[in-house]
């Protein structure tokens, strides 16, 4: 951490139920059938911060792993906005014991005279009343990502426990919360010449049902903010399991400290060139140069935009919006496709680089395969789309991004000879490729009508039309195929085998795809056709469960349907519709007792440490009964000796299994385990993908290499 937070000196302590009544002719409500009145008084006014525990989806979206993780960004955004305005350049994120969490920047410190307005302290409105911060007008921030000025405060309140720390104007300055509420009023605790703020907070586990900070997750998005800011440093540090004790100036300077604990640094001075490098690291680029530019023009303070194409068939674009990230995209977005469609268009059609023999324009999707592009833009009033800014609403980025990268770009194509043919080589390739696709799909569609668009014949499909209650089983080959389809509920639970190992399609094209009998099978089973056509409203099942064996060749054709999944039919996966099966690893007997252990630590608890007579088996042939002269307890109605050794079964398929052990272990809906998919980080899910199922083999190696004792063997 800079000198600027050094030696902080001592430490801090610590509705009714009734319907409503309908008007009468003359304006007055009747009495409903509870006797209750709806006038004046059933109005609920919620005051302060109560809007925010009472619907705090509203804030950060969910209650779930996104909104608690949200908590630390929304914290962070504030400290991230200082540097963007050049008073900071260092901000440290601790993730300490208890499911604290500690955010320091050496900004200028956040306020602490008196508010006229609120007639308290500037920290403490800032803490504890919506829409109030420096970021509405004035001269407090140039350019932010606080645009609602909810971030502290409502972090504040789905906070158990928060405290302030502030250094600014020669003193040390402190205030406590619990759940928005101040515990005391702010207080001078000490004098310092350095400048600050630290932010302290506990998630309230009454708004949190399960409050557990992923490390990784913190470090991706603050590795990608630090691209962003290049005069920002960050630091992530796991302290979660540090035993020692930590005072007060302590916590700030754990890296100082010489501590073994997980922590990342991130310094970038490449800015967004090197975060185009970073996502392209496992891929190959076509042409050496990376794009850039970085411009002012009227009605917006700047806007960037840097992009590299490789040899890939995906496109990966990220959004920024004063350096919040936007997800769904935006105006920004659509100025760029724009820019960039008529861009290549005229310089094809203006120079000597020819499509290929053809006079057609290139599209929106021929030129965006293969490309990785960072679009970042920065305006005073800025307007996004919702409370979580998914997507930016301001008109003026579209026109802005569309003339400065427009006229950017053009220059680059003409100045970098090398780099334009290889770029629009790429493009035709993928034009020639995408008319290949449509008269295969065409071919398909015409031979689906013809046949009257069956379903495949090795799916056994469920009665049910409804697709909320459907579901269907991906197995692994006709044998468990089989056992599934005994073992299912008929009226809601389909059943689709498939034949070995799927198309591995993270390098094939569409046409090569529907070329693949299993893929047909699976598009047409979904419903939801595929490519320009797809329609999610389609979807035949809101369960898709993919359901292999538990070995090394059945992780390898799951991971071959998920990266279909992923790259063909992503808005499935982003609805919660795929899931895992989990069936058990064992069986387990004992006389006339069946228990099934899920992992191999299950299994040791079920069977205890001082269990000697086991009898491990590979088929399913243990007897019922033994003869009267084993060792036993005796059942009295059939006379005969049950027998008390323990019998363990290892499944090593589900063809293994009779259709009653499938249906109680991995298909009854009120027994079964199942995971759901879920994409926590689609860019670095996406960068996964690459590496592990694309053709880069020495970065697929190094991963293997790194994470092999990760593993887990069947030998």
């Amino acid at each position: 951490m800079d000198k600027n937070l050094k030696g902080r000196g001592k430490e801090v302590p610590n509705r009714t139920n009734g319907r409503e009544a309908r008007p009468t002719s003359n304006g007055a409500s009747k009495k409903n059938g509870s006797g209750h009145h709806y006038d004046a008084s059933s109005i609920t006014v919620l005051e302060g911060l109560e809007p925010v525990r009472k619907r705090p989806g509203m804030y950060i979206g969910t209650t779930g792993p996104d909104g608690l993780h949200d908590l630390i960004r929304e914290i962070f955004d504030n400290s991230r906005d200082e540097a963007m305005g050049g008073f900071a350049d260092d901000i440290e994120i601790v993730l300490l014991p208890g499911n604290r969490i500690r955010v320091t920047d050496n900004g200028r410190g956040i306020p602490v005279d008196i508010h006229k307005q609120s007639k308290v302290s500037a920290l403490e409105t800032i803490m504890t009343t919506l829409h109030a911060g420096g970021k509405f007008g004035g001269d407090g921030y140039t350019v932010s990502g606080g645009l609602h000025g909810v971030g502290a405060s409502v972090v504040n309140a789905l906070s158990i426990f928060c405290e302030v720390v502030v250094h600014r104007d020669g003193g040390i300055y402190y205030q406590e919360y619990k759940q928005g509420k101040a515990k005391a009023k702010v207080k001078k605790i000490g004098s310092s010449d350095l400048h600050g703020t630290v932010v302290t907070f506990q998630p309230d586990p009454a708004i949190f049902p399960e409050i557990k900070f992923d490390f990784n997750r913190v470090v991706n998005h603050m590795r990608q903010q630090a691209y962003l800011v290049r005069n920002m440093g960050i630091t992530v540090i796991d302290a979660r399991e540090f035993k020692g004790e930590l005072d007060f100036a302590d916590v700030f300077y754990m890296r100082e400290m010489g501590l073994d604990l997980p922590s990342q640094t991130f310094h970038f001075e490449g800015g967004l060139s090197s975060l185009v490098a970073y996502y392209n690291k496992n891929l190959k680029p076509i042409h050496k140069n990376i794009f850039y530019v970085e411009k002012k023009v009227e009605g917006v303070e700047s806007v960037e935009v840097a992009l590299q194409y490789a040899d890939d068939i995906s496109s990966r674009i990220l959004a920024f919006g004063n350096n919040i990230y936007n997800a769904e995209g935006g105006t920004h977005v659509t100025g760029f496709k724009t820019a960039l469609t008529r861009t290549l268009n005229t310089y094809v059609k203006n120079g000597s680089q020819g499509r290929g023999g053809s006079d057609d324009n290139f599209t929106g999707d021929d030129v965006l395969e293969g490309l990785t592009v960072v679009v970042s833009v920065k305006l005073r009033e800025i307007q996004f789309e919702g409370q979580t800014k998914g997507k930016l609403g301001s008109v003026e980025a579209q026109a802005a991004v569309n003339s400065v990268f427009g006229e950017a770009f053009a220059a680059f194509l003409e100045e970098k000879p090398d780099d334009a043919r290889a770029i629009i080589g790429k493009v035709v390739l993928a034009m020639k490729a995408r008319k290949a696709a449509k008269a295969a799909k065409d071919s398909v569609l015409r031979k689906g009508a013809l046949e009257g668009m069956t379903l495949p014949g090795k799916l056994a499909d469920c009665q049910s039309h409804d697709p909320a209650e459907s579901e269907i089983f991906i197995v692994e080959g006709d044998s468990a195929g089989g056992t599934a389809k005994m073992g299912r509920d008929r009226r809601t639970q389909a059943i689709l085998p498939l034949r070995g190992k799927i198309l591995n399609i993270e390098r094939a094209r569409l046409d090569k795809m529907l070329a693949s009998e299993q893929i047909k099978n699976l598009v047409v089973a979904m419903g939801t056709a595929i490519g320009d056509t797809f329609d999610i409203a389609k979807l035949r099942y809101h369960k898709i469960v993919i359901a292999t064996d538990a070995d090394v060749d059945g992780a390898h054709i799951r991971t071959l349907i998920l990266t279909l999944l992923y790259r063909y039919f992503r808005p499935i996966i982003d609805g919660g519709f795929v899931y895992i099966a989990q069936p058990p690893l064992y069986k387990i007997r004992k006389g006339k007792e069946i228990a099934y252990a899920y992992t191999e630590l299950e299994r040791e608890k079920m069977l205890g440490k001082d269990v000697k007579d086991i009898d491990m088996l590979d088929t399913d042939e243990a007897p019922e009964e033994e003869s009267a002269k084993e060792e036993g307890t005796e059942d009295k109605k059939s006379k005969v000796k049950i027998s008390t050794k323990t019998h363990i079964q290892r499944y090593k398929g589900l063809g293994e299994m009779n259709s009653d052990e499938l249906w109680e272990t991995t298909m009854d809906p009120s027994r079964r385990i199942l995971k759901q998919v879920r994409i926590d980080d689609a860019r670095e899910a996406d960068k996964v993908f690459d590496m592990l199922m694309g053709t880069d083999v020495p970065a697929r190696k190094a991963f293997i290499q790194s994470n092999a004792k990760l593993a887990t063997l069947d030998i």
